[in-house]
């Protein structure tokens, strides 16, 4: 199977170099092409084998699976370059959230999904949303299936739900780390404790509870209860932290929609015009 790679920013080498690490594909079936030559320069180092495409064209012309992996004003020009080369038995698959289903169906002949990957994909882990277009067969949803399961699980959803699902599998190990380097931060300045060795109980923690989460039959809600004696330090501190960030999930939410539907309504006003 020959996979094409348009573009190969964080995400897009991020998976790339997942797939090759899982073994899901091997260099030398892999056509990339990017703005950026150094980056490509860099893949090509990272992974001898590569083939490395003088335009997305070619990229285009020898895969049968081509990932789009750009900015969602990008995509213009992208699918401008691309629209009279994509042959109809080939499957087209964006990453960026705010591109629609339509908006590729609308502007290309081929076959089309949209896929919400993780940076957890780096370690084999986390969850890929994935959502199909109307042209797909079974074989080719069982094809891009197998595909990400050896990066992931993949999951599919309705389009619809995309941002919020996307909010907790991709946004999420950001939203985490930022809350754990806070609560660190604090920890360092009130007790003067090693960051170092602090960062490497806090990680192990991160670990253990996403197998009690995933392995251990429980919920978030029991873990708390599990950890959280009543009357005892645990849960004062949780009484607390609800206090405190009464409101701030909604506002964090709230925040990411109206991101999302900005650059849909700028996709919206762009695609629909080629």
């Amino acid at each position: 199977m020959k996979v094409g790679f348009i573009g190969t920013g964080s995400m897009g080498s991020l998976l790339l170099d997942a797939f090759i690490y899982s073994d899901a594909l091997h260099p030398e079936h892999l056509f990339v092409s990017n703005r950026s030559t150094s980056k490509l320069l860099q893949l090509s180092q990272r992974h001898e084998g590569i083939n490395v495409c003088q335009s997305n064209i070619e990229t285009v012309r020898k895969s049968q699976i081509i990932f789009i992996c750009v900015k969602p004003l990008q995509f213009k020009a992208v699918i401008q370059e691309i629209q009279d080369h994509i042959q109809p038995e080939q499957l087209l698959v964006s990453i960026t959230s705010p591109v629609q289903l339509y908006h590729l169906e609308n502007n290309l002949c081929c076959k089309v999904a949209k896929v919400i990957p993780s940076v957890t994909h780096k370690v084999n882990s986390g969850s890929s949303l994935v959502m199909y277009g109307s042209r797909l067969t079974d074989e080719d949803r069982l094809l891009l299936h197998h595909l990400l399961s050896h990066i992931g699980k993949p999951v599919e959803i309705n389009e619809l739900q995309a941002r919020i699902f996307s909010d907790f599998s991709s946004c999420g190990p950001a939203f985490i780390s930022f809350f754990l380097t806070k609560w660190m931060d604090a920890a360092v300045e009130m007790t003067g404790v090693d960051r170092e060795q602090l960062t490497f109980l806090t990680s192990e923690m991160i670990l253990g509870t996403g197998r009690l989460l995933t392995q251990g039959d429980l919920s978030p809600l029991q873990l708390q209860e599990v950890v959280a004696v009543p009357g005892g330090i645990t849960a004062q501190a949780l009484a607390q932290l609800n206090h405190s960030l009464d409101g701030t999930f909604h506002n964090l939410i709230t925040t990411t929609h109206n991101k999302y539907v900005e650059d849909l309504q700028k996709l919206d006003q762009t695609l629909g015009h080629l």
